[in-house]
Parts: C-alpha cells; structure tokens; sequence
C-alpha cells in the first residue's frame, strides 16, 4: 500500500509517496496543476504498481485549486482523501516540524493518513464546493447591492432631502416605484397627480392614494434639495436604481439554486430557529466536515468568534472582541442566525434578556449569542439531530 501526499498550490502540487512503515519511496517532486501534470504523476505510480486499489492520494482542501486534481483522480478510480487543514496541523505538531515548506508538508500530509489521524468524509465534495461558490457569491451580489444603496441615498441627500421621510424605506417597493418615474423634485413636482396617484396604489396595494400623491409634489415644489444640474443627478440614481435591480434579481435567482442544492444534503440545520435553507448553506458548506472539530470551541474558533483580550506587560483592555480569524462567511452566517434566533426562540431570547440584565450593549450580546448558536451547530450536525431548544430552569 502506498500513500500519496500531495501539497496542493494555485501552479504546481508537490508529491511525495510513503509506504505504510513511512519510509518514503518516491521523494518529493512537482506536478503542475494541468492535465499534463496529472499524466505525468499516474505515469510515474504505474512504475511503482499498475493497481489502483494500492495508492492512496491524500491532500489538503486549499482554497478550491485542489477540486480539478480530486476529480481527475476519482474519474481515473483512485481512493482521494481530502484533509481539513486542522487536522494535518495535529500531525504537523507531534512531527515537530516547525518549518513549513512544500516538501515537509507532503511529509505532514502522508503521516496523517498512515497514522489514521482522520476521518473520511462521505460528503460529496463537488457538491460542497458548489454550494460554497453560489453562497459567497450571493453575499457578494448582496454586498454590491448594500454598495449601491449608500450612494443612492447620498444622491438623495443632496437632491431631495425630504423624500426619506415619507417613507418607512426609500428601498421599499412603493418609494422605489416612485423614484423610477420620478427622480429628482423638479419631475416629482411636474407629476401629473393622476399618473403619480396610479403608481402609488399599484406599488402599495392601495395603501397610498391620490392625498399621498399631492403630499409628495407639495413637498418637492419645497425641497431644499440642490438643483439637477444637467440632469447629472437623475442620471445617476436611474443608472444606480437598475443596477440595484438587477444586483437583486441576481441573488434571489442564486437563493433559489442554493435552497435546490442545499436540500439535496441530509441536513437537520434547518430545525434551529433562525437558520433557513440560504443560511444553513453556508454554514453547511464552509464547515464541510463537522467532524475535523473535536469541540464546539474549534468550531467557534473557526468561525473567528473566539473573544480576543489586548493585553501589555500590566495593561489590560476591558474590551473583549472577536478574533475574526476563520471564515467570515461563517461567522456572519452565525452571526445573523443569532440576531433572528433572539427574536423567536425562547432559548435564545432567555440567553439575550440574561445578557441585557447584565448590562451589555446589543452587539456585545449578540456576539455572545453567536458563540451559543456555535455549540448548538455543532451539537446538532455531530448528531445529525433535530433542535430542540432547551429552557434554563426557573
């Protein structure tokens, strides 16, 4: 039997084969990260033995340049296992091996499997990384969008101060249907009201009628608003609105893939209050394997909520914050988990109102409530268990 480590990088991989006593049989060499590579590295085992059933390939899941070489050797019939770098940092500490190179690190990787320090996950890893790329680009849409919208409300700012306050949002579907047709106060106050009334009552179901249209025209007739030069500033807002929309249009067509996907996982993150199917995908596809954490504290730890105390020779601050080490899609999946759970979860919400009584601040408390929502995740993907919320005794 025969144990490939490969050390995965964006170019190359460096390759070092060991036998089950560890002794190493083919020294470390270099493959690039190509179909060429990969030939030359199966041409190279085959002179070692021509059955597949003798090697073992074993690499670490960096970043996602791994997943072509993983399945290239799948399809080929190969026995791949993909290790969580923490648990080669285990190897890496009872080696001793404080130098990290690329040659140590395809040592560090063959000893882990040899030593059986490992789980093998059964867990699809395509599917996994797929689901991983739709989330973080759905925050990234979601992140764009956030963008556009403090620019739009700085435009409106300068131009029609007013307009915000007529609205419980100037993103809400009936104050954004008026800024299409009507940008800026000089073409707000020279709406036809009939026209103006119509777009009112069909973007708020009938809430607004023809009083809220006069009321908006009076105010734009004077708005303290800058005038529209050129009509540079209603330009921008039209340009900036349709990106929105679009940006919008975007990030709900990926939830619908992601809740698609998601379902596809025997997954029970959906039974904690405060986590949907968008949520508990990106929890589900940045821990991966819960099983490379040996305790809710790892995981919190990866998730960067850890508290982080600044401390100097006898000075030591009062203010506890979080690490953010780790992924921080996680931790921000986990953190609005927790904002949503204090609403509607007795648990959660005894845990928040016991905080408040103590005298933290909001964010504080959440940040507290993000480290209980840690363990609970743990809890139920270790077990693969339903939630069920546990009240503390009277």
């Amino acid at each position: 039997m025969f144990i490939v480590g490969i050390d995965i990088a964006k170019r190359s991989h460096m390759v070092r084969v060991i036998n089950l006593e560890g002794r190493t049989v083919c020294k470390p060499f270099s493959i690039r990260n190509s179909c060429a590579g990969c030939n030359a590295l199966l041409e190279r085992l085959r002179k070692l033995t021509n059955h597949k059933s003798e090697f073992l390939f074993a690499m670490e899941s960096t970043s996602h340049y791994w997943l072509a070489l993983y399945t290239r050797l799948r399809k080929e019939g190969y026995q791949v296992v993909v290790l969580n770098p923490i648990q080669t940092s285990a190897m890496r500490d009872i080696l001793m091996q404080e130098n990290k190179t690329d040659e140590i690190d395809t040592l560090v990787i063959g000893e882990t499997i040899r030593f059986g320090r490992y789980k093998a996950s059964s867990v699809p890893q395509e599917k996994l990384l797929a689901l991983r790329e739709l989330c973080r680009n759905r925050f990234y849409l979601i992140d764009m969008g956030s963008d556009l919208k403090r620019k739009i409300t700085a435009l409106l700012d300068q131009v029609f101060p007013e307009f915000e306050s007529q609205f419980s949002s100037i993103f809400g579907k009936t104050a954004l249907a008026v800024l299409r047709q009507y940008p800026t106060p000089e073409k707000l106050s020279r709406a036809q009201t009939g026209k103006l009334t119509e777009v009112l009552q069909a973007a708020s179901n009938g809430r607004f009628g023809e009083w809220k249209a006069t009321q908006l025209k009076e105010l734009a007739r004077d708005s303290f608003g800058i005038p529209d030069c050129e009509g540079a500033y209603s330009a921008l807002l039209l340009m900036y609105l349709d990106q929105l929309q679009s940006l919008q249009d975007a990030a709900a067509a990926l939830e619908k893939k992601i809740a698609a996907l998601f379902s596809q996982f025997d997954s029970t993150l959906t039974s904690i209050t405060g986590i949907g199917p968008v949520l508990g995908a990106v929890i589900l596809s940045e821990i991966r394997d819960i099983s490379s954490f040996s305790s809710a504290d790892k995981l919190t730890a990866y998730a960067g909520l850890n508290p982080k105390v600044k401390q100097s020779g006898d000075m030591k601050s009062s203010a506890v914050h979080m690490s953010k080490r780790g992924s921080p899609y996680l931790r921000r999946a986990i953190w609005m988990a927790g904002a949503i759970a204090v609403q509607f979860d007795p648990m959660f919400k005894a845990y928040y109102e016991k905080k408040s009584a103590e005298g933290l601040r909001y964010m504080n408390i959440i940040g507290h409530v993000s480290k209980k929502m840690t363990a609970v995740i743990f809890a139920i993907m270790r077990d693969n268990k339903i939630y069920e919320p546990v009240l503390p005794a009277a």
